[in-house]
């Protein structure tokens, strides 16, 4: 059995990037907590640890329901007092987002409520848990496509894809690890945006170059960063992104 003496919360955590960034931090001695809006696929996920001598449990987490949010982060407070770690995983796209001039304003809302929104009320119900932890972490799965600089240049890769809501979605998550790192500047607490890279997932309809494992190595890495860690950075495989 792994020794564990960290605790995680991994939103999004039952498929994809997210179960693997709880499958490496529970091979790191992490007490890992899955986050999920579906009970039975979390289930699955934490079995899945457990089968491999990682120890994990489940909690129901559906960043657009205020009162599963606010059920979870009591229920972590009863069984453990603390949380040490938290991964900002769990996000959406959306068929119909595309370019401003035709994204449906439905979508867009969807994806803010979930990706930014839900993500902001998750932060803001476990701070109080985090605040008990001596060197809490926050990692905020944001993307390069939420890069104003990146997006406005015409030799960057990602200025073609043009997909309003997602996008606006990443760029207002940079900006919650922007202003949360100020406001927790002088505390244990650590917050960065970390975009993993282009994965093979249901979210990219796996399309990209990267497998989950491979995603998950940088969310990771900010994940467990010790003392003189850096805050309020966006970083990618490669290096620091420009906001």
């Amino acid at each position: 059995m792994v020794k564990t003496n960290r605790i995680a919360l991994v939103t999004g955590a039952n498929k994809g990037i997210g179960r693997e960034i709880a499958r490496q931090l529970a091979q790191g001695g992490v007490f890992v907590i899955i986050g999920a809006r579906d009970p039975a696929r979390a289930k699955w996920a934490v079995e899945d640890l457990s089968s491999q001598g990682l120890p994990a449990q489940s909690v129901q987490l559906d960043l657009n329901d205020d009162v599963s949010i606010t059920a979870a982060a009591e229920r972590i407070r009863a069984e453990h007092g603390r949380l040490d770690i938290l991964v900002n995983n769990a996000g959406i796209v959306d068929a119909a987002d595309g370019p401003p001039s035709m994204s449906s304003p439905e979508a867009v809302r969807r994806i803010m409520d979930t990706n930014f929104v839900g993500t902001l009320a998750v932060t803001q119900a476990m701070l109080p848990l985090l605040r008990q932890s001596p060197a809490a972490r926050i990692v905020n799965l944001s993307s390069s496509l939420g890069s104003l600089t990146l997006n406005g240049d015409p030799a960057s890769p990602y200025y073609s894809a043009r997909l309003i809501g997602y996008n606006a979605s990443k760029a207002a998550l940079n900006m919650l690890t922007v202003q949360l790192a100020q406001e927790l500047r002088g505390t244990s607490i650590v917050v960065n945006s970390v975009s993993p890279g282009f994965v093979k997932t249901d979210l990219t309809g796996h399309s990209g170059f990267m497998t989950p494992e491979e995603g998950a190595r940088l969310p990771v890495t900010y994940a467990l960063v010790g003392e003189d860690a850096p805050s309020g950075q966006f970083v990618e495989p490669s290096g620091e992104t420009p906001w």
